[in-house]
């Protein structure tokens, strides 16, 4: 059983920055694919970007490409998301993401994840 927590969540002014984090307990996230998703109000929860287990290789979808950086503490079991150039649209709830065990699937599909977080909330301001 692994717990994921978030923390980092905010308000800022559009252009600003700000970095949630993500920490594990009950295994290794360093031994995991971990992704970050986030939901607006009134939209389906929507992946931005995963790190992945052994490799760390790094995903991000096109909105967030060059703004957001997703990478780990193995120290600390966590994995941040730092967040550049913020915009009002990126205003949502945002939930970090484990499978239960590894399926090489699409990492945005949020259906293969069996571990989340209880989110924390980012609000951008025009």
């Amino acid at each position: 059983q692994v717990q994921l927590a978030e923390s980092g969540g905010g308000s800022v002014q559009a252009g600003g920055s700000l970095t949630v984090s993500c920490v594990g307990s009950g295994d290794s996230l360093m031994n995991r694919r971990v992704a970050w998703f986030r939901q607006a109000p009134g939209k389906e929860r929507a992946g931005i970007a995963a790190i992945w287990g052994v490799s760390a290789r790094t995903d991000y979808v096109g909105s967030v490409v060059g703004r957001f950086t997703i990478s780990r503490d193995v120290a600390k079991n966590t994995v941040h998301l730092q967040m550049n150039s913020l915009k009002p649209e990126d205003t949502a709830m945002y939930f970090c993401a484990t499978e239960k065990r590894f399926t090489g699937g699409d990492w945005t599909n949020e259906h293969i994840y069996g571990y989340w977080g209880q989110g924390t909330q980012v609000t951008v301001s025009s």
